[in-house]
């Protein structure tokens, strides 16, 4: 491609509408993905969380104090009662998936068209997620827990422990665990 091309090219897609349409597509779900949803949540103090991240129902989400919710992670909330609650000291590496609600399977239904489980998931303090990791509805994770990466957690793990795989299985404990003091 000739460098005139090139630069018709770029010119071309400064002018065309497509591009700000595009822009503001970005920054409404920018909006109701994380902004709006950013002020429901109950937020201890020194937690961090990138900006990249994705809420529901963020009135039912509660992370305590000095958490940290790493890029391109999504913690949803049922939209009725499941609940997200995160202890002190919690780590989430980027891409964790956290869902408090999932599709019952009812004969003859369209999966869309079921009613929803709800359920809390309760993760205890200085528990680290790795990345891609994903927790399903009513678990628990117990205090000092780390969760490998790209591990899907479907029952509860006991505290001190390390889990791993898909399902999540217990491979081993922590020799010693943090969960009263900050890391």
């Amino acid at each position: 491609m000739s460098k005139i091309s090139k630069a018709i090219g770029a010119v071309g897609s400064l002018v065309d509408p497509r591009t700000y349409l595009h822009v503001l597509r970005l920054l409404h779900y920018c909006g109701y993905s994380h902004v709006r949803e950013r002020r429901k949540l109950q937020v201890g103090q020194g937690t961090g969380i990138a900006p990249n991240v994705s809420f529901r129902n963020g009135e039912r989400i509660a992370m305590g104090r000095g958490c940290h919710v790493g890029e391109r992670c999504y913690l949803w909330a049922g939209d009725s009662t499941g609940r997200i609650i995160l202890g002190d000291f919690v780590s989430l590496a980027p891409e964790v998936f956290i869902t408090a609600s999932d599709y019952r399977f009812e004969p003859g239904k369209p999966f869309r068209q079921q009613p929803k489980n709800e359920r809390d998931i309760r993760i205890g303090n200085d528990v680290w997620l790795g990345a891609g990791v994903v927790v399903t509805a009513g678990v628990s994770i117990g205090d000092g827990c780390i969760v490998g990466a790209g591990a899907v957690v479907t029952r509860d793990i006991p505290a001190g422990s390390i889990a791993a795989g898909v399902p999540a299985r217990v491979i081993g404990k922590r020799e010693t665990s943090q969960a009263d003091s900050p890391p």
